[in-house]
Formats: C-alpha cells, sequence, structure tokens
C-alpha cells in the first residue's frame, strides 16, 4: 500500500519546472494567479497543510501559526529573509521553518552594482533623455557623473552577499571597507584588500558609497537612521538592496531634497510596495522594484532547495536550511 503524500500548499506561481517537480513529489496546491493570498487564505493553507511554502509577502506571525492545524509541521519558505515568518512561535508550536540561503548572493551583488554605476554615471537620466527624443548630439560637459575606481565602498553586512558585492566593486577598482557583527577572518580581508571598521559611525563617514547588506533584525531597523545618514559626504551614495527598514526613508528623503548627498540607489523600501513619491521625482535616485534576486536561474534554485528541504523533512531528517529562533 502506498504511503500517503505529504500535502504541501505553495502561496505564490513558482517557475514551472520547480511547480512540476513538487507535483511530481507531494501533493500539493499550487497558486493559480500570481498574487498574495489573502489572510482568509492563509488561515485555510494552515489548517489543511502538512507544509506551507510562504514567500516574502505572507505575513506568518503569531496569529497565523495559532490558527494551524496540528497536521502543520514545516514553513518552507521559498526565500532566504525570513523576517516575515514568527519563527520562535513556530517553534513552541513544534513547527520547522526552512530557507533557502545563498541562492541570489551572486544575484544581488549584481543589483548592487547595477544601481550603484546607475547612480554615479546618471545611466537613468540619459535614458530618460533617449527616450523622450531630447538628445542633439555629444557635449563634453553633459550628464558628468563620476567614477568608481579609486572610491571608497562601505559594505554594511559582510555576509554572503556583502563579500560577493565586494568582490565586484574591487573588481572596478574601489577601496574596499565594512562594518559587520564579527570581524571576518585574516586570510578573507586579506583576500578583498578590505579594511575593517568596528565603528560604524566612523566608517559611513569616510565612504564615497555605502552598500547596504545586512538582513532585517530588531538590531538593523534603522540602522541608517536620521543621525548616522548625517555622517555621510555630502556627494556619498547609498545603495540598498538588502530590507527597506534598515534606513528610515523620510530621513533618506529629507537629505536629498536638501542635497545633502550625492544620490540613492534603491531595490528595497520601508514600506515595501508604498514607495515615498518624493522618491520618484528626483533625478540622483534610481529605483528598482525588488528585483535583487530576479533570475530564472536563481529562482528555480531557490525552488530546488525548498524541494530538498521538504523531501529530507518527509524522509524524517532534519530540513539541511532549517532556520534556528535567534539567528539573525
Amino acid at each position: 500500500m502506498p504511503t500517503k503524500r505529504l500535502s504541501v500548499v505553495v502561496t505564490r506561481r513558482l517557475p514551472e519546472v520547480v511547480e512540476t517537480r513538487l507535483k511530481e513529489l507531494f501533493d500539493v496546491r499550487l497558486r493559480d494567479d500570481d498574487t498574495p493570498m489573502t489572510r482568509e487564505e492563509l488561515v485555510a493553507a494552515v489548517k489543511e497543510a502538512d507544509v506551507l511554502v510562504p514567500t516574502i509577502t505572507d505575513e506568518i506571525d503569531a496569529g497565523l501559526i495559532g490558527n494551524a492545524g496540528p497536521q502543520l509541521k514545516l514553513i518552507a519558505n521559498y526565500g532566504s529573509g525570513v523576517d516575515h515568518i514568527d519563527v520562535a512561535t513556530a517553534r513552541q508550536r513544534g513547527v520547522l521553518v526552512s530557507n533557502t540561503p545563498g541562492v541570489s548572493a551572486d544575484d544581488t551583488a549584481d543589483m548592487a552594482m547595477a544601481l550603484m554605476l546607475a547612480v554615479t554615471r546618471r545611466i537613468p537620466e540619459g535614458l530618460a533623455r533617449m527616450q523622450a527624443g531630447e538628445w542633439t548630439g555629444w557635449s563634453p560637459t553633459a550628464l558628468l557623473g563620476t567614477r568608481v575606481n579609486g572610491k571608497r565602498v562601505g559594505v554594511l553586512g559582510m555576509g554572503r552577499i556583502g563579500q560577493a558585492v565586494a568582490r565586484r566593486a574591487a573588481a572596478f577598482g574601489m577601496q574596499i571597507h565594512y562594518h559587520n557583527r564579527h570581524r571576518l577572518r585574516p586570510e578573507t580581508e586579506e583576500a578583498f584588500g578590505a579594511t575593517y571598521w568596528e565603528s560604524l559611525d566612523q566608517m559611513v563617514a569616510r565612504m564615497d558609497v555605502i552598500s547596504i547588506n545586512c538582513p532585517h533584525t530588531p538590531s538593523t531597523f534603522h540602522l541608517m537612521n536620521a543621525r548616522r545618514l548625517k555622517l555621510l559626504k555630502s556627494d556619498a551614495v547609498l545603495v540598498n538592496t538588502s530590507r527597506g527598514e534598515v534606513i528610515d526613508e523620510n530621513a533618506l528623503v529629507r537629505m536629498l531634497e536638501a542635497g545633502e548627498l550625492g544620490g540613492a540607489g534603491l531595490d528595497v523600501f520601508e514600506h515595501g510596495a508604498e514607495v515615498n513619491p518624493k522618491l520618484r521625482e528626483m533625478p540622483n535616485v534610481v529605483l528598482s522594484p525588488h528585483m535583487g534576486s530576479a533570475t530564472y536561474e536563481g529562482r528555480v534554485e531557490m525552488g530546488e532547495k525548498v524541494i530538498i528541504n521538504i523531501k529530507t523533512f518527509d524522509d524524517g531528517h532534519r530540513p539541511p536550511d532549517q532556520v534556528i529562533p535567534g539567528m539573525g
């Protein structure tokens, strides 16, 4: 007699190859349209599923977990960030949580460099002129940007993504500086030619570019607050491909409006899709819609990690990417 297959509910549309493999392995319920589930749909899902596969757009809080049926045993997150999941409450209820770390490091680092170059070389301004048919020919003083070669980049958060940014920035001839909870090994520092700053305040005051690559945790909320933003040089560029909550967005807007900052490249925003409209109007600000990990290869790889976590759990073992409460 065949064993009962795990009941899996997926909250968003995933790449077709991932959905097909999930269908082959589990009793899976897929999402027909690519919209977030309502609260009611999420409650229904945790009442019936053995495994929930949510994404960053789903709020898996204590209230939702409290509605879960006794059969829910694993929340296999599609993505590395888990600040939308109450991991501690899940643990108390005997529900494991897993994620997909390491997949999007290179993709996100590529986006950080793209934003850095887009701001410093004023690429969106040039693109807008071309699309509006306003370009009349080459001029020696038109749209003058700045070089990144020789500039100092301060990497805030030197984990997988931060190190991937450092590798790319070094290849562009930038001087690598970093602030991290823990100092890297000497041989790792040497490989990047990186300078460690124990004091974040001292680092940000001296950098030409700040790249934010730390996770969102209670200790990093508004880490770049109004006081710390004021320490930045007036021509510095701030790039964020991490989490919007790390920056006090209102304070950033005020500084940009006052001309106290060279520019910003933002892929994430403090209030999600509710982007401060003033940011859209500034020529020295480049905005992208949370595209940091948006490569086909990366999203398939994330799906493969989700499948491995579920399959390992189904086989009676600890998921390889299990998240422990307090890890962040």
